[in-house]
């Protein structure tokens, strides 16, 4: 008979796109609010690999990410997808400024062999998790370094964002050893 197992905690990362600094300063003071002390931040970095999000962010969208200090569930991922949804459109209310999104919330989580990320979209490459959520590994991490699949998004793999990601990893490590 098999043995069912938990899973090991995982950390929450948050991945930011912002309209403008003021934007940015308001999603990061609401992420800490919602989902508790933040360890991690990352720079700011211009968000220019794709305009994608030109008409909801305005031409000048700015990425950061944090992480969150406590470890979760990976299961909750889903209802988390649904919280940082919710956050956006407060956001956009408080904000008042001319874009119908000025701020984009994009949860996901990293384990010690991945990073996943959640996404309201279904493609071929993403998994549904539940409560209208899918998820997708967007990088694995093998041999001390972050590798990108064909799907990953361009900026995932820029060793900016990678650099970070490894001090996430690194920081949950050692939460996993205590």
């Amino acid at each position: 008979m098999w043995e069912l197992q938990n899973p090991k905690p995982v950390k929450l990362i948050i991945g930011i796109l912002a309209a403008d600094e003021t934007s940015l300063a308001a999603a990061v003071k609401a992420i800490s609010k919602s989902f508790g002390t933040i360890d991690l931040t990352s720079d700011v970095w211009p968000f220019t690999q794709t305009n994608y999000y030109k008409d909801e962010l305005g031409p000048n969208a700015l990425r950061q990410f944090v992480s969150i200090e406590n470890l979760i569930d990976p299961g909750n991922l889903a209802q988390i997808k649904h919280d940082t949804n919710s956050l956006e459109q407060q956001l956009a209310d408080s904000l008042k400024l001319p874009l119908p999104r000025p701020v984009n919330l994009d949860p996901g989580f990293i384990e010690p062999s991945k990073l996943i990320l959640a996404s309201t979209k279904n493609f071929s490459h993403r998994i549904y998790i539940g409560n209208k959520m899918f998820a997708e590994v967007t990088l694995m991490y093998e041999k001390g370094n972050w590798r990108h699949f064909e799907f990953t998004f361009p900026d995932y793999r820029q060793s900016c964002y990678q650099d970070f990601l490894t001090k996430v990893r690194t920081r949950l490590m050692e939460q996993l050893k205590t």
